[in-house]
């Protein structure tokens, strides 16, 4: 078995005689290689010993003798427990006699609380059960009656003119047109299901109107102006857009701020600036250009004259004397 050892001395010479007089071995037993080589420093100061690193050879340790196994018998039989030892006993004390319970004494019933009396209520009258007022039934209203266009006429044209319209639609609306007033003629839309010949806010019924003008007004001279309207829509249309114009003044008016409008068509903005010309500290204008043309309401602070300015005017009159 192959051993290294470190050794130190002086000299290499001094540390191979300290490694055979260690290790008990001749010079020739052993190898040895330097691990460092000795300084002798100055004045003693850093001096360093030589090292080397001894080989040697060392016999193999003699193996162990095997432990004698138990046989099987001697493991299968099991110990015999141990007896518990008894106990010396200890003589207990004699039980301390107990006083005896004195008889409680009985207690009376207590006597009931009376309850106050509560005062009886008067009985309440019975109400007379109130008469339901009959309410009168509707009465339907009765179908407009509408003259018939003379022959030749400028509402038979429109007439015609916007029942070809309608049949091309799959309607079964039927115009009826009448002159209100100067170069204006309304027609009313008659018949059963005419939400979609109104469309979204009036688009549709507004496009008939427009293309009904513009083919009547087509090579004539004196030009005329169509109104085209279905279940009194334009009439609920405009309260719709005056309630809708006072109330977003008021807000201009609390808010002290400009707001616009959504959008409208000329007929509508007209609408709107009818119902707020009236109005303090309000004023309309529109801005934009068709079909995105809308109404701009603001706010504007009017100056209050003094009386003597509103008795003598605006402007001051300089004499000299």
């Amino acid at each position: 078995m192959e051993k290294k050892s470190i050794i130190t001395g002086k000299t290499i010479d001094e540390a191979k005689a300290n490694a055979s007089a260690q290790l008990g071995l001749d010079a020739d037993s052993f190898s040895y290689q330097v691990v460092q080589m000795p300084k002798s420093g100055f004045l003693g100061i850093g001096a360093q010993p030589a090292k080397i690193e001894v080989t040697y050879q060392v016999p193999d340790p003699a193996p162990e003798a095997p432990k004698v196994a138990l046989s099987a018998a001697s493991r299968s039989k099991p110990k015999p427990p141990k007896k518990p030892e008894p106990k010396p006993e200890q003589p207990q004390p004699a039980p301390a006699p107990q006083p005896k319970a004195e008889p409680e004494a009985k207690s009376e019933p207590a006597e009931p609380q009376s309850k106050p009396e509560r005062r009886e209520r008067p009985p309440r009258e019975p109400r007379e059960p109130r008469e339901k007022k009959p309410q009168a039934p509707k009465a339907p209203k009765e179908p407009k009656v509408y003259a018939p266009a003379e022959p030749g006429s400028v509402e038979e044209k429109i007439e015609t003119f916007i029942a070809g319209l309608l049949e091309r639609m799959d309607s079964k609306a039927v115009p009826h047109c009448w002159k209100e007033d100067g170069n204006t003629y309304q027609v009313e839309l008659v018949g059963e299901d005419l939400g979609y010949l109104i469309g979204r806010r009036g688009d549709t019924l507004d496009a008939i109107q427009h293309l009904a003008n513009y083919s009547i007004n087509r090579g004539v001279e004196g030009r005329v102006r169509i109104n085209v309207d279905a279940e009194s829509y334009r009439e609920k249309r405009e309260e719709s857009l005056r309630r809708y114009a006072v109330k977003k003044a008021q807000q201009v008016l609390k808010m002290r701020r400009r707001t616009t409008l959504e959008p409208m068509n000329a007929y509508e903005r007209h609408v709107i600036h009818a119902a707020l010309q009236d109005m303090d500290n309000i004023t309309t204008h529109s801005t934009g250009v068709e079909p995105n043309r809308c109404v701009v309401i603001e706010y504007v602070r009017k100056t209050s004259k003094s009386p003597w300015a509103a008795a003598h005017g605006d402007s001051l009159h300089f004499c000299t004397l």
